[in-house]
C-alpha cells in the first residue's frame, strides 16, 4: 500500500474487490460438484479451527518474532496471533499454506499422502484454486513434477517461497501492527 492516505473512493473500491474474490471464493467452493452421491450424504466438513489454549507470550518471547519468523510460525500464540494479522490483509492463505505444508510433511500413509498433495494442489496452487498462493512459473511446475510421485518434500519449494515472501514481505508490517505492538509491551 502507498504511503500517502488512500482516498476514500479508491478505498472503498480496494475493499469492494477484496469482498468480492472472498465472495467469489467461497461461491467456487459452494459450486463444486461432489465427488460421489455418498458425498451428499456424507459432507466433508473441514475441520474446525481448534480454540487458541496457548499461553500469552512474554514481552521478550514475541520480540524475537521480529527477527524470526521460524519461531514466529512455531509459537501456537504467535502463528494464531500472524494468522488473524494476514486474514487482516487478505493474505492469510500464506500461513495457511505454509501450516498444510507441515502438516502434509508428517504424514507416512502413501495413500493419506496423495490425498493430502491433491487437496493442497486444488486449494492452494492450481490456476485460479481458491486460496492461490503467489508462486512464480517456474515453482509451480516443480511443485507438479514432485507430485507425480507424492514424498514428504514434493511443496518444499513452494514452501521456501512462501515462507521467503512472509519473511520480508508480512512478517515487517505485522511486526509494524498495534497487535503486535501491545505483545512487546
Amino acid at each position: 500500500l502507498p504511503a500517502a492516505p488512500i482516498p476514500l473512493p479508491d478505498l472503498c473500491l480496494l475493499i469492494l474487490f477484496c469482498r468480492a474474490k472472498e465472495i467469489k471464493t467461497k461461491l467456487g467452493t459452494l459450486l463444486q460438484k461432489p465427488d460421489s452421491a455418498i458425498d451428499f450424504i456424507i459432507p466433508y466438513p473441514e475441520k474446525p479451527e481448534k480454540p487458541l489454549k496457548a499461553q500469552k507470550p512474554s514481552p521478550e518471547e514475541a520480540l524475537q518474532w521480529r527477527d524470526s519468523l521460524e519461531k514466529l510460525l512455531q509459537n501456537p500464540y504467535g502463528l494464531s496471533s500472524f494468522r488473524s494479522f494476514l486474514r487482516s490483509e487478505f493474505s492469510e492463505e500464506n500461513a495457511e499454506f505454509w501450516v498444510a505444508c507441515e502438516d502434509y510433511k508428517k504424514t507416512k500413509s502413501p495413500m493419506k499422502m496423495a490425498e493430502k498433495a491433491k487437496k493442497i494442489y486444488e486449494e492452494f496452487i492450481q490456476t485460479e484454486a481458491p486460496k492461490e498462493v503467489n508462486i512464480d512459473h517456474f515453482t509451480k511446475s516443480v511443485t507438479m513434477k514432485n507430485l507425480v510421485e507424492p514424498s514428504p518434500n514434493s511443496f518444499d519449494t513452494a514452501q521456501k517461497k512462501i515462507f521467503a515472501l512472509m519473511e520480508k514481505d508480512s512478517l515487517p508490517r505485522f511486526v509494524r501492527s498495534e497487535f503486535y505492538q501491545e505483545l512487546i509491551k
